[in-house]
């Protein structure tokens, strides 16, 4: 099973920008889709982006799409989501997600194969 371990994560003031990113190991880079959900205090964890296994689709949640790019690095088996233009309601705690199929980060089909610690993101006001 894949590990996953986040870094990356701050305080930021609105409109500033940040990077977060996810290292992988114990598994096959390459064959599984990586994403990124979050959870803010008293809310459910939602999907944020993901990007199929061979890097050439990127998905994006509504809230960030237009700001936010997720990107793999397969040399290093890292994911990025860089984070720009951040406003307050983007705090939250930022969980790495590791799955065979995009399709069940996007969908929830079942529950995802692997989860990050998590990294905690704040952006002041």
């Amino acid at each position: 099973q894949v590990q996953l371990v986040e870094s990356g994560g701050g305080l930021v003031q609105a409109g500033g920008s940040l990077s977060i990113s996810c290292a992988a190991s114990g598994g096959t880079f390459s064959s599984y889709a990586l994403g990124w959900f979050r959870q803010a205090p008293g809310k459910e964890r939602e999907f944020v982006a993901a990007i199929d296994w061979s890097g050439g689709s990127k998905y994006y949640s509504k809230s960030v799409k237009g700001r936010f790019d997720i990107s793999r690095d397969t040399a290093k088996n890292t994911i990025l989501l860089q984070m720009n233009n951040l406003k307050p309601e983007d705090t939250a705690i930022y969980y790495c997600a590791a799955d065979p199929y995009v399709a069940n980060m996007l969908e929830g089909w079942s529950p995802i194969h692997s989860w990050g610690q998590g990294t905690q993101v704040t952006v002041g006001s």
